[in-house]
């Protein structure tokens, strides 16, 4: 098999890249129709690889190259400058041979390691589903990990992690192949915000837990036993750990450690998947084969451009194409910080001449900012679309308004046609508060066995609210006489009814106007003593407002 050659309708294009760096020359973008009928995007637009600074970047050009032009050299954008030869010796070479050979972290027999090889070799059809998952980034990792010069055994953390798969969430929020909780992952540069969410990005997310392991390392003297401990369990848990065993006398050593079983069973689950890659038939399993070269190729995005719309130029569903971009929340990917997508290799070539062919508009959301407070309904209409599908593709809840500055997500409109720049889509968020009518803070007297579910009742708000609001269980009772705080609705009504002369006369007569709550001569019942304006704001900031930056 010779060179990758690019069909025919490549040679027209002066210097199109599809997912790695083409040593074809590049051309000046043309100018493209700026106006509001034009059928493309308002701005220019370029595809190219994600090259060496040197490079110049691809660009569409009307122009034919000379027929006697060489035919470009698909090259890998991650390598640039090593071009690709899936005939090549090395690229034919099995992968799982090269992984082997950089096995260098200790060995570890125990309970745990049989206990998980009898776990894997029971499910056969797993383990293939998670092997061929694994497939499309083991290439990459690989590299990576022996760019670092660390052990390979680190290319099969993923297994542990999520079993390869990017979009994998925990019940502890971990999200992605390497699990990255919040936290840890904007320590390590994985962007969270409501367009996307890095942990779940393939290169991003490897990148970033190669640095964290190589910083465990470091801390734990060079002990990979203790650096995994770490990325499991947390260092500081694992410091405490050495920390406990220093002060009783104890070997600080993984074996040694008292730790959770989660964190005890991790090390030999990574063991036993070692040892099926070491001898998988062993174990009565297959592995897949795979070769020494890419799986995924990039390609550089300087145009916004919707996802459902790249994945059919790539010839490939949204599903097949989000297990490459995962990355995405929302179905439009931003050229001012997304920087490139990952595309199978043939994928790549199908993508580059379908994009060539493509005439409309390639984006069709962008993002527009709040000027100021309002409901989602309101909001939907100044932005010409359903408020339902408003509600939906920015996830914002039942009862719940848009506080001025947020982000929203909406579609293009003759005034909104350009990309979405590179501060909003680093900075955006939605910030939402409580639909609420304002309340007032009122004071009671708790009646003989007065419960929380009691006032909660007899006020009509939530057992919830009443226990948040005193800093108590909402099972709790009160003692007869204690005073507890209440939030009620403002009477809107009665005070627009009451006359100005009186209000204006009369300071307190708006708070006096208010019905008090209804006694009724009972015993248990609460009597107001005290009204004091709330401001028109929640009582509690957890209950009035909350920000959310979706992923």
């Amino acid at each position: 098999m010779n060179k990758v050659q690019l069909p025919a309708l490549l040679k027209r294009l002066s210097a199109i890249v599809i997912a790695g760096l083409l040593s074809a020359c590049a051309s000046t973008p043309p100018q493209q129709d700026l106006s509001p009928s034009s059928d493309r995007n308002a701005l220019p637009r370029a595809w190219s690889p994600t090259a060496s600074a040197s490079a110049q970047p691809a660009a569409f050009a009307d122009t034919a190259k000379p027929a006697d032009s060489a035919h470009p050299v698909l090259e890998d954008s991650l390598q640039p400058g090593v071009a690709i030869d899936l005939n090549e010796a090395r690229a034919s070479a099995d992968l799982w041979v090269r992984l082997r050979s950089g096995f260098a972290m200790p060995e570890l027999e125990n309970d745990g390691v049989r206990r998980a090889e009898t776990w894997y070799s029971s499910r056969p059809d797993y383990v293939q589903r998670m092997t061929e998952r694994g497939g499309r980034y083991l290439f990459h990792i690989i590299e990576e990990v022996e760019k670092r010069g660390m052990p390979t055994e680190l290319a099969l953390l993923p297994f542990i992690e999520s079993a390869f798969n990017p979009q994998a969430m925990s019940t502890a929020k971990a999200s992605g192949m390497w699990q990255f909780v919040p936290a840890t992952g904007r320590d390590f540069a994985l962007k969270q915000n409501i367009f996307r969410d890095d942990r779940r990005d393939v290169l991003a997310s490897t990148r970033a837990a190669l640095d964290y392991l190589s910083r465990l390392n470091k801390m734990f003297g060079g002990d990979w036993q203790l650096a995994l401990a770490a990325y499991n369990w947390g260092q500081g848990n694992v410091q405490k750990a050495i920390a406990r065993n220093q002060k009783a006398g104890l070997p600080t050593d993984y074996d040694n450690l008292k730790m959770p079983d989660e964190t005890r069973y991790y090390l030999p689950k990574l063991q036993a998947v070692k040892n099926i890659v070491l001898a998988p038939q062993k174990f009565s399993l297959n592995l897949p084969a795979m070769s020494n070269h890419p799986y995924f190729l990039s390609v550089t995005l300087d145009r916004d451009i919707d996802v459902d719309l790249a994945a059919r130029l790539a010839g490939m569903t949204v599903e097949e194409f989000k297990q490459f971009n995962p990355q995405m929340n929302k179905p439009v990917m931003l050229a001012a910080v997304t920087g490139q997508m990952l595309l199978p290799y043939d994928n790549a070539k199908t993508f580059a001449e379908a994009l060539a062919a493509h005439r409309g508009p390639l984006a069709s959301w962008t993002a527009w900012t709040v000027t100021q407070t309002m409901s989602p309904a309101a909001a939907a209409k100044q932005v010409g679309m359903s408020e339902a599908q408003l509600r939906e593709i920015n996830k914002i809840p039942p009862r719940m308004r848009v506080l001025q500055g947020s982000t929203l997500l909406v579609p293009r409109a003759a005034h909104r046609i350009e990309d979405v720049s590179e501060h909003m889509a680093e900075n955006a968020s939605i910030n939402l508060a409580a639909d609420t009518p304002p309340l007032r803070r009122i004071s009671v007297k708790a009646g003989k066995a007065e419960t929380v579910e009691s006032l909660a009742s007899r006020y009509r708000v939530s057992s919830v609210q009443v226990a948040e609001w005193n800093k108590v269980g909402v099972k709790a009772s009160f003692k007869p006489g204690q005073t507890v705080v209440m939030y009620q609705a403002f009477p809107t009504k009665r005070l627009a009814m009451a006359k100005p002369s009186n209000a204006a006369g009369k300071p307190g007569q708006a708070a006096k106007s208010a019905p008090a709550a209804k006694t009724g001569g009972k015993p248990g019942a609460a009597r107001t003593v005290a009204a004091k304006s709330g401001g028109g704001a929640s009582p509690t900031s957890s209950s009035a407002a909350r920000q959310m930056s979706k992923r």
